[in-house]
């Protein structure tokens, strides 16, 4: 059996819970219950120490960016810390490294906004949290700033709309990196059928 390709989900002070472990959700389910599609998914901030979150959650990374291994995906949520994110060199040189290499770079949220600060989107579409789409297209205005999609996929790219919106993305990662059947089947087995009472 060939080597797994390896996704992961980028952590760091400030994460956006549900940004990281929405989608974390999905693609665990299915990369464990389907190990044959040949992906695994991994976590990973700077120093590889326990992350705070958002609203106080604490989550222990698999690695550091330093003890990683390669990625083939990467996922980097959003939440208050990215702002943060815009300005540090070295956390926008690892984003451009990682788009150097990998084969599919994705953002939820305000993760777009890094990858806006890192130049990954110039010249494409993208979205991010409506209350953020002002400074996504502030940003960069060569993106083509799409204020009403869940996600948008631009082949090497696939941003995603706000918190929820990730869960979305994610079933639409798995759907491509395997097949349609497959994400309806891990959408029936974490029962994500939103019908929301108000």
């Amino acid at each position: 059996m060939t080597e797994s390709k390896t996704i992961g989900i980028v952590l760091f002070d400030g994460v956006e819970e549900l940004d990281a472990v929405g989608p974390w959700e999905v693609l665990a389910y299915w990369t464990q219950n389907h190990p044959d599609d040949g992906y695994r998914v991994l976590t990973l901030s700077p120093d590889g120490e326990v992350v705070t979150c958002a609203k106080n959650l604490r989550i222990t990374p698999d690695h550091s960016f330093a003890s990683a291994p390669a990625l083939d995906v990467v996922l980097h949520p959003g939440g208050q810390g990215t702002r943060r994110l815009l300005r540090q060199a070295q956390h926008l040189d690892w984003v451009r490294e990682q788009a150097a290499h990998a084969e599919l770079m994705t953002s939820v949220c305000t993760g777009s906004l890094v990858y806006a600060a890192a130049g990954l989107l110039a010249n494409r579409p993208a979205t991010t949290h409506w209350g953020s789409l002002d400074l996504l297209a502030e940003l960069d205005p060569t993106i083509r700033v799409d204020e009403k999609a869940r996600f948008v996929d631009d082949v090497t790219v696939v941003t995603s709309a706000g918190v929820s919106a990730g869960i979305d993305m994610a079933l639409h990662l798995v759907s491509r990196l395997s097949f349609p059947d497959r994400a309806r089947d891990v959408r029936r087995g974490i029962q994500y059928d939103p019908e929301p009472p108000v």
